[in-house]
C-alpha cells in the first residue's frame, strides 16, 4: 500500500495548521448579488415574473444556480415563488413598507446617536468622501450610482455605532428597505429634499452633535415615509439608467 503524500491538516501537535481565506466570490454568491441588484434598482418590477431563461442566457449560467439564488431573494422577501408559475418580484405592500420605516427610523436613530461617539475620525472622513461624490451623482442625475454611495453612507453610520445587536436587526432589513429607499429617490422633489438632508447629516456627524444627528436621520425616514404613503409603490416602467432626472 502506498502512502499517501497529501500533508494532513492536522499536525502532531493537535491544531490544525493555518488556512488563508478563500476571497472569490462563489457563484452562487455572485448571482443573488446580480439579481438583488436588478431588482433594488428597479430592472425588475413588483408582480413581474422574472424572466428565468433570459436571465440564465445573459449570465451564462444554469437553472440551479438561479433558482438556488431565487430561494435565498426569496427568504429576503424580494421574490415570490409560486409554484407551477416560477419566481415574481414581491408586490410591495404599503402596511408592510409603513412598518417596516418604523423601524427603520428608530434604529437609524440611535445609530447615529452612538457613532457621534464611536465612530473613528477617518470612517468619518470617508462619508465625507462619499458624501462629496454623492452630490456630484445627484448634479449629473446619475440616480445609480447616487443611490450606491447613498447606501453606503447610511449603512456605514449602523456599522460604526459599536452595537452588534443594532446592526444584526438592521441588516436583516436592509435589502427591502434599500428597494424602496430607490422607489423614493425617483421622485425629484423628494431626491432634492434627500440631498439637503444629507448635508445636514454629514454637518451633524462631522460636529458629532448625537442629539442633531439622531433627529435628521429619523426625520429623513420619516419623509420618505410619508412619500410612499402618498404615492403609488407599482410603477409602469422600470427606472432608465440615463443621467435624466
Amino acid at each position: 500500500m502506498t502512502k499517501s503524500t497529501q500533508r494532513p491538516l492536522v499536525g502532531s501537535s493537535g491544531k490544525m495548521r493555518a488556512l488563508s481565506p478563500i476571497l472569490r466570490p462563489t457563484l452562487h454568491d455572485e448571482v443573488v448579488e446580480r439579481l438583488r441588484a436588478l431588482i433594488v434598482e428597479g430592472d425588475l418590477l413588483p408582480e413581474h415574473r422574472i424572466p428565468e431563461l433570459d436571465i440564465c442566457k445573459r449570465l451564462g449560467i444554469s437553472r440551479t444556480p438561479l433558482r438556488e439564488a431565487l430561494k435565498v431573494l426569496a427568504a429576503e422577501g424580494l421574490v415570490t415563488l409560486t409554484p407551477h408559475r416560477g419566481a415574481s418580484v414581491t408586490k410591495l405592500d404599503a402596511q408592510s413598507v409603513d412598518y417596516m420605516f418604523e423601524v427603520l427610523e428608530s434604529l437609524e436613530a440611535l445609530a447615529g446617536e452612538l457613532a457621534c461617539s464611536r465612530m473613528p475620525q477617518e470612517a468619518i472622513e470617508e462619508v465625507r468622501g462619499w458624501h462629496d461624490e454623492m452630490i456630484r451623482c445627484y448634479e449629473r442625475r446619475d440616480r445609480i450610482q447616487y443611490f450606491q454611495l447613498n447606501q453606503r453612507i447610511h449603512e456605514a453610520i449602523v456599522r460604526e455605532c459599536g452595537n452588534p445587536i443594532l446592526l444584526s436587526i438592521y441588516e436583516g432589513l436592509g435589502t427591502r428597505v434599500r428597494y424602496v429607499r430607490y422607489m423614493v429617490n425617483l421622485s425629484p422633489k423628494s431626491w432634492d429634499q434627500a440631498v439637503r438632508e444629507h448635508e445636514e447629516i454629514l454637518a451633524a456627524l462631522e460636529a458629532r452633535n448625537a442629539r442633531r444627528l439622531a433627529r435628521i436621520l429619523k426625520l429623513h425616514l420619516q419623509h420618505k415615509r410619508e412619500y410612499v404613503q402618498n404615492v403609488p409603490l407599482k410603477v409602469d416602467k422600470a427606472p432608465t439608467r440615463d443621467r435624466a432626472a
